[in-house]
């Protein structure tokens, strides 16, 4: 069919980290609760926005963006994608936990932080073989 949906509940202060899903634009409504979103695009520009009970909000194809419970109670949140296989990258883990793992010293550089700091980072997600 060419679609796809997804529930999504959020915990207290819940996150749904940095992400891209390359094959498919989002639109999500929340159902419950509140939620801090917002995506960064091709030029840098970070567009955020509050939405709440019964709103929506965009995501376009491709673009790294983000989900954030602001509240101290549960939300849900209805996610449909423009794909039937609208894939999930996520930044840190794709950075921190590829297998083979990125070279540290190009991490380093492109962060413009020590290696040590970069190992730090990379012990916190293990490659996934």
């Amino acid at each position: 069919m060419g679609v796809s949906m997804a529930r999504i509940d959020y915990a207290p202060w819940g996150l749904s980290p940095p992400h891209t899903h390359p094959r498919a634009t989002e639109i999500m409504f929340v159902a419950e609760g509140t939620l801090d979103v917002g995506f960064v695009t091709t030029a840098n520009k970070l567009f955020t926005r509050t939405v709440s009970k019964g709103e929506v909000f965009v995501f376009p194809r491709g673009l790294v963006h983000f989900q954030r419970n602001s509240g101290n109670t549960s939300a849900l949140a209805i996610a449909a994608f423009n794909s039937q296989l609208p894939g999930t990258q996520s930044i840190a883990d794709t950075l921190f936990g590829a297998a083979p793992p990125l070279p540290s010293d190009t991490l380093a550089r492109a962060f413009q932080v020590d290696g040590g700091m970069v190992e730090s980072i990379k012990s916190k997600f293990p490659p996934k073989y």
